[in-house]
C-alpha cells in the first residue's frame, strides 16, 4: 500500500511537471536527506524566532512550518477549534484562551538545513519570553497583521530585536482577511519601526481574492495547490501585473543599493543585477540589519509559508555569520570573542540556560551552546555560583515532547536534565589541562513588575501546596514576583499585567489542586525626591552594656525619570569621619527602606544617597547602628523635602468601527488619557493614547459595552509620570490608616 502510494504521487508529480507549469516543490513531504546521525556544518543551521503583536498569526504559522517541513502529519488550528490544538500551544489554558502563554521549542529540517524555531508569545504581559529567546536566536521572523498592520507589541518586538542585534525577515500575514492591505503594512513598518524595507513578494489579490504570490526576485508567481497548499507551482507573472513587478523589484534594488556597496556600484552603473546578485545583497545587508525583506501571505490559507521558508535559509544568518562574545569572570569589561566551530573546536564549553521549566521528570534546563561541544555525564561547572553538577540527559524538543541525543554541539539549543540554576547562567566544563580561562554571558533585560495584587488560598490546608507551586512559577519567570507584606501579613503577586497574574492563579488551580483568592490589583507607583534634601540623623540608644550610635549626614538628590527604578548610594566622606567597614550597612538600610516607602508605602525610585560626613563612637558603633541611622535619614528626608508619587503610564492602542468614536474618546477622557495619534482604516478608527495603568482597570468590559462587542484594545508599559495631588493625598492617608490599623490590631493582641 506504501509503495503505491508513492507511485501514484511520483506520477502526479511528472504529470505536473510536463504540464508546464513548473512544480516548484514536490508533493511527497519527506525528511531531509541529512540523517538524524548526521553533523550539520554551521552553513546549514539556522536558529529562528517568530514574534509579532497577539493574534498576528505566529502559532499558526509555526503549525503550517512544521506541517511542511515534515515534522508533523496533520495541520490542527489555534484555540482546539478541532479538539485538538496547535502543537507549539502544548499547555491546556494555551488551547482554551487562543494565545501563547509559553514560549516553546522545536525543530525541523527544510532543504537540507536545521531550522531550530521558538514560537513566542504575542501579549504584553509575557514579554520576557520574548526577551529570552531573542537573547539566544540568530535570526526572527517578524509578523505582522495585514489588518492591524504595526501594533503596540510589535513596537515591543523591534525594540527587543534592536537590543540584542538580531536580523528579521518580516512577514505580512492574514492577507485573505476582509480590509486587508500590504502597502499599508509596508508604509508603518517604514515610519513606525523605521526599517529600510522592501517587498521581495506581490500578493495576487486580496481579502476573498487572494490567489497566488509573485516573486520579485526570480520574477515568477506562485500558486499554492492541493487540500493544503503543499503543492507549489510556478507560473509566468500575470501581463497585468508586470509593470508593477517591474516597479517594486526597482525599488528592492535601491533600497539594497543605499546600504550594500556592491549592488551600490551596481546601481549608480544602471547595471541589472542578476537573480543570486540580488539574493546575495539581500543576505549580506539582512545579516547586518540594515534591510528587511518582506514577505506575503496567508498561513490560515496555506499560502506563502514556503518561499517564507526559503527566505529564512536564504537571508536570516548561520551560527557563524554572527559574532558571540563573552565577559571574561574576575576581569571587568573583558570580552572573548567565542568559537562557533561545531566539528573540531578546541574550544571549551559555554553554554547560557535561558529558559527553565518544571517538566514531568524535574527540572527542564533549556541551553544555546556558543562554543564546543557537550556529551551526556559531562560535569559541568556553573560560572555564577561554582557549584559543579553532572548532566544526566541531553534532550531535542517539540514542544513539550523531547528526544533523547548523545551530544550536543555549538549552534545547537537543547534541553537538560539534572542541571539546576538560574535562567540566564552561564556553563562551562570543570577545569582542564590546559585550564581555561571562566566565562559568562551578558544577562537579559528583565522588565520590572508594574501591577500587583493580594491572594491567598482558598482553603487553609493548601498552603504547601501554595509554595511549591510559587517556588516554581518564580524560579521559571523572573518578571514574577512574590513577597509576603510585613503590615498586612499578605501574600503579594506582582507582575506584568492582569492577564499574567490571572495565568499564574489559574494555573496554581489546575497543576497543584490550589485554588486561590485575589484582591483587587494593586498598580506598582514609585516614592520619589522633587528636589534636593540635605538629612542629619543620629541614631543613639543606651541599654546598659554596649550602646548604639551612628551620625549620617549628607543629602538626596532626584535622578532623572528613566532611572526611576533606581535607587543610588555614594560614600563622599573625606578624613576617616566613619569607618569605610559601615559602608556596607549604611547602603544596606538605604535600600531597605527604600523597599516601602515612608509616605505612601510604595517603593522608593530615582534618589541618589550623597554620604558627606558622620561621627562615629569608638565603642558604640556597629554596623546595626548605622544601618539604622541611613534609615531614619531616609525618613527625616522624606518628611522634609517635597515628595511626589509617579504612576506609570500605559501606551494603549484602541482599534475600533468609526460610529463608536464619541463614546471611546468619553471613555479615555474619563480614564484621564491623553489621545496621541489617530488613523483610519476604512470603517476602523486606531488611537494611540497613553493612559494611567491605575485607571485601566475594568476597561476591557467597558470598551466591548460601548462598541457592541466590536472594540479592542492592546497596551504596554510607556514611562512613570508623577500622579495628580488628589491621587497622591488618598495614596497617603490610606498608608497611614493602614499603620494606624496594624498597631491597634498589635496593641489589641498584645493586651
Amino acid at each position: 500500500m506504501v509503495l503505491t502510494a508513492l507511485l501514484r504521487c511520483g506520477r502526479e508529480v511528472a504529470r505536473l511537471q510536463a504540464t508546464k507549469p513548473l512544480l516548484r516543490y514536490g508533493s511527497v513531504r519527506c525528511a531531509s536527506s541529512t540523517g538524524e546521525g548526521e553533523v550539520c556544518p554551521n552553513e546549514r543551521v539556522r536558529n529562528i524566532g517568530i514574534s509579532a503583536h497577539i493574534d498576528s498569526g505566529k502559532t499558526t504559522l509555526t503549525e503550517r512550518v512544521l506541517y511542511y517541513t515534515g515534522k508533523i502529519a496533520e495541520m490542527h488550528e489555534v484555540r482546539g477549534k478541532d479538539s485538538v490544538g496547535a502543537v507549539m500551544d502544548s499547555m491546556e489554558l494555551e488551547r482554551q484562551r487562543g494565545i501563547t502563554i509559553q514560549s516553546a521549542a522545536t525543530y525541523s529540517q527544510w532543504k537540507d538545513t536545521n531550522v531550530n524555531i521558538i514560537d513566542t508569545p504575542g501579549h504584553v504581559d509575557f514579554t520576557v519570553e520574548v526577551e529570552r529567546s531573542l537573547l539566544v536566536l540568530d535570526g526572527a521572523i517578524l509578523v505582522l497583521c495585514a489588518v492591524g498592520g504595526v501594533q503596540s507589541q510589535t513596537l515591543t518586538v523591534n525594540r527587543q530585536m534592536k537590543r540584542y542585534g538580531v536580523p528579521c525577515v518580516a512577514f505580512i500575514n492574514k492577507l485573505d482577511r476582509w480590509n486587508a492591505s500590504h502597502l499599508r503594512s509596508m508604509k508603518q513598518i517604514r515610519a513606525k519601526l523605521g526599517h529600510n524595507a522592501a517587498f521581495v513578494q506581490l500578493p495576487i489579490g486580496l481579502e476573498n481574492d487572494f490567489e497566488a504570490i509573485v516573486d520579485l526576485i526570480e520574477q515568477k508567481t506562485l500558486y499554492f495547490e492541493g487540500e493544503k497548499g503543499n503543492l507549489v507551482v510556478e507560473k509566468p507573472v500575470p501581463e497585468n501585473m508586470l509593470e508593477e513587478v517591474k516597479e517594486r523589484r526597482r525599488e528592492l534594488f535601491e533600497c539594497l543599493a543605499n546600504v550594500d556597496e556592491h549592488l551600490g556600484e551596481m546601481f549608480l552603473e544602471e547595471k541589472e543585477p542578476t537573480t543570486a546578485e540580488l539574493k546575495a545583497g539581500i543576505r549580506r545587508a539582512c545579516i547586518k540589519r540594515q534591510f528587511t525583506p518582506v514577505f506575503v501571505g496567508s498561513a490560515l490559507k496555506n499560502k506563502g509559508v514556503q518561499p517564507l521558508l526559503d527566505g529564512v535559509i536564504d537571508y536570516l544568518p548561520c551560527p557563524s555569520d554572527l559574532t558571540n562574545t563573552a565577559l571574561v569572570v574576575g576581569e571587568e569589561g573583558k570580552k572573548v570573542e567565542l568559537d562557533p566551530e561545531r566539528f573540531d573546536s578546541k574550544s571549551p564549553f559555554l553554554g547560557l540556560a535561558f529558559k527553565l521549566e518544571n517538566g514531568r521528570f524535574g527540572q527542564l534546563t533549556y541551553m544555546r551552546i556558543y562554543q564546543g561541544l557537550i556529551d551526556k555525564g559531562t560535569t559541568l561547572v556553573n560560572c555564577r555560583t561554582g557549584k559543579k553538577l553532572r548532566v544526566p540527559r541531553i534532550v531535542r524538543m517539540h514542544s513539550n515532547n523531547m528526544e533523547d541525543i548523545p551530544r550536543a554541539r555549538a549552534g545547537d539549543i537543547a534541553a537538560f536534565f539534572g542541571v539546576e540554576c538560574s535562567s540566564g547562567d552561564t556553563f562551562m566544563p570543570q577545569k582542564i589541562d590546559p585550564p581555561h580561562v571562566m566565562m559568562t554571558m551578558e544577562s537579559m533585560h528583565v522588565p520590572d513588575p508594574v501591577i500587583s495584587l493580594a491572594v491567598k488560598t482558598e482553603k487553609q490546608t493548601d498552603a504547601d501546596k501554595f509554595t511549591k507551586g510559587v517556588q516554581r512559577f518564580t524560579k521559571e519567570d523572573p518578571t514574577f514576583k512574590v513577597h509576603l507584606d510585613d503590615e498586612s501579613k499578605e501574600t503579594i503577586f506582582s507582575g506584568m499585567g492582569e492577564l499574567h497574574l490571572e495565568i499564574y492563579i489559574e494555573r496554581l488551580k489546575r497543576e497543584y489542586d490550589c485554588p486561590c483568592i485575589a484582591g483587587r490589583p494593586r498598580v506598582a507607583f514609585r516614592e520619589t525626591l522633587s528636589e534636593t534634601v540635605e538629612f542629619d540623623f543620629l541614631h543613639r540608644k543606651q541599654t546598659g552594656g554596649h550602646g548604639q550610635y551612628g551620625r549620617v549626614i549628607g543629602k538626596f538628590e532626584p535622578l532623572p525619570k528613566e532611572k526611576l527604578n533606581s535607587l543610588e548610594f555614594v560614600d563622599k566622606t573625606i578624613g576617616g569621619c566613619i569607618n569605610k567597614s559601615y559602608m556596607p550597612a549604611i547602603e544596606r538600610g538605604f535600600r531597605d527602606i527604600g523597599k516601602e516607602g515612608p509616605m505612601s508605602g510604595y517603593p522608593i525610585g530615582g534618589i541618589r544617597m550623597l554620604l558627606l560626613e558622620g561621627v562615629q563612637h569608638d565603642v558604640d558603633s556597629s554596623d546595626a547602628a548605622f544601618m539604622i541611622a541611613a534609615i531614619g535619614a531616609v525618613r527625616q528626608g522624606f518628611k522634609k523635602g517635597m515628595t511626589v508619587l509617579m504612576e506609570p503610564l500605559m501606551d494603549v492602542e484602541f482599534t475600533y468601527p468609526k460610529e463608536y468614536n464619541k463614546d471611546v474618546i468619553s471613555l479615555i477622557s474619563k480614564r484621564r488619557g491623553t489621545v496621541e495619534g489617530t488613523e483610519a482604516q476604512d470603517d476602523y478608527l486606531n488611537i494611540r493614547a497613553e493612559v494611567p495603568l491605575n485607571d485601566m482597570f475594568g476597561c476591557s468590559s467597558d470598551l466591548r459595552g460601548c462598541t457592541k462587542g466590536k472594540g479592542e484594545f492592546s497596551m504596554e508599559f510607556s514611562r512613570y509620570e508623577q500622579c495628580t495631588p488628589q491621587a497622591q493625598a488618598a495614596a497617603y492617608s490610606e498608608y497611614e490608616e493602614s499603620k494606624g490599623g496594624g498597631k491597634k490590631a498589635a496593641t489589641k493582641k498584645k493586651k
